[in-house]
């Protein structure tokens, strides 16, 4: 009697059917690999939200590929009754939960990014201490790659237990920051048009952007922070080093020290302002 259950679940498989089913896979492989090419092709030859909107594309037609060939694919082997769509969810659920927990957390997050886009490709986000440029979403993982040229797997499992920076969240606007540590005695004013101007006449500048100076009063001196944002977030660090440099420059003419901080107090202060 089960013997004939489990044979009820199959068709007769034929030569035609395996064809079709082969068929099926190469075009789904094909379209992946196609939008894996093609899409990042175009986007490196748009400008802003237009090329983050294509590079979003990706991960959600490899997505809706694979859901297309499995609902061509499954029909053409089972047959489709409600008995034995419940009899192969539950043994394939059994199977799934013990011995691949961890890898289907990981893939059933993944389709959790794919709707909710905690991350897209395009993205600076930072998990863990790491940070980076989203390259690829995968189903398993998203591929990062750090300003130092390392590319670095994170399972997206860590979407259930920890944190994810996102620096632009889909945007072509990614704010930096850029301290100045000055000795108390000079004017805040004039130090803030100064650090301004710099940001003003930077060429990494997104115009559009706000351009804030703002400062805070510790013991050892006053931090100045310049809030702005580059043209592209790919230039963000070209445009900290710029404001950086030309900051430094434009502080040594006037009649401002800069602050000597301890180093216990230079590491409270990494601490509250982090990266």
């Amino acid at each position: 009697m089960e013997t004939e259950q489990v044979v009820g679940l199959f068709r007769n498989i034929t030569t035609q059917t395996l064809i079709e089913a082969l068929v099926v896979i190469v075009i789904a492989i094909l379209l992946v690999w196609l939008s894996q090419k093609l899409l990042p092709w175009l986007a490196n030859r748009l400008h802003s939200n237009r090329r983050l909107l294509v590079l979003a594309l990706i991960p959600t037609i490899r997505v809706l590929v694979i859901v297309a060939a499995l609902i061509w694919i499954v029909p053409l082997f089972i047959e489709p009754t409600v008995q034995n769509t419940v009899a192969i969810l539950s043994v394939t659920g059994l199977a799934i939960g013990f011995a691949l927990k961890d890898y289907v957390s990981s893939l059933l997050a993944g389709i959790v990014a794919a709707y909710e886009l905690p991350y897209r490709p395009g993205d600076w986000i930072e998990v863990e201490g790491c940070y980076g440029e989203v390259r690829h979403v995968g189903m398993r993982v998203v591929e990062i790659v750090t300003p130092n040229d390392t590319v670095v797997f994170i399972p997206h499992q860590k979407l259930w237990t920890g944190l994810i920076y996102n620096a632009n969240n889909g945007g072509a606007s990614l704010m930096c920051v850029v301290s100045f540590y000055l000795a108390p005695d000079h004017d805040a004013h004039e130090v803030r048009r100064v650090l301004e101007d710099v940001a003003l006449t930077s060429p990494y500048l997104k115009l559009q952007q706000p351009v804030l100076v703002v400062l805070e009063e510790q013991p050892w001196g006053t931090h100045y922070r310049i809030k702005a944002y580059p043209m592209d977030p790919r230039q963000q660090f070209q445009f900290m080093s710029d404001l950086t440099a030309r900051g430094k420059e434009s502080l040594r003419k006037m009649p401002v020290c800069f602050a000597r901080i301890p180093p216990e107090q230079s590491m409270d202060l990494g601490a509250k302002t982090g990266p």
